[in-house]
């Protein structure tokens, strides 16, 4: 294997977040009924058991065999670009990482469950976020690291 490009500690790198989305859903599936919810902090975290059948925000609802397409060829395209575009870039295959198994954590759920658990409930200078899980959280942080990482690379090219 070449130099930079170290596939085995990424592959463990996701299967733990995936491994911690799934036990964190089984517990919430397991332990509280559809509405229930538990306060950690006042007005800002609350554990909340919901369901979603669709993507982020509820949108799509129903729509499971296009999940399935979609997660499918989304999943080709980041294990292509994390082998084209990754080496040497351990940001990049950071946050490919962490979208790959924030992908599957979802897609299990969609699979086996036809629905995603939800259940991270955040308040946020007073807005009720969406719901939302780790594998969703692994996604937001996967976006967020490749965007930055995009935009500072355009300025170092650049420089």
């Amino acid at each position: 294997m070449r130099k930079g490009y170290n596939i085995p500690i990424w592959s463990i790198f996701i299967v733990i977040i995936i491994a911690l989305d799934q036990l964190t859903k089984y517990m919430i599936v397991k332990s509280l009924e559809i509405g229930d919810s538990v306060k950690v902090i006042k007005n800002l975290l609350y554990i909340t058991s919901h369901r979603n059948e669709g993507a982020a925000w509820g949108i799509l609802q129903g729509k499971m065999w296009l999940f399935y397409i979609v997660t499918i060829v989304v999943l080709v395209i980041l294990v292509m670009f994390f082998k084209s575009e990754g080496y040497g870039k351990p940001l990049i295959q950071f946050g490919l990482s962490l979208l790959i198994a924030g992908s599957i954590g979802n897609f299990i759920d969609r699979l086996f469950r036809s629905e995603v658990v939800d259940f991270i409930d955040t308040y946020i200078f007073g807005y009720n976020f969406p719901i939302f899980n780790v594998a969703d959280a692994a996604l937001t942080i996967g976006v967020i690291v490749l965007i930055i990482v995009i935009l500072f690379e355009g300025k170092e090219e650049k420089a």
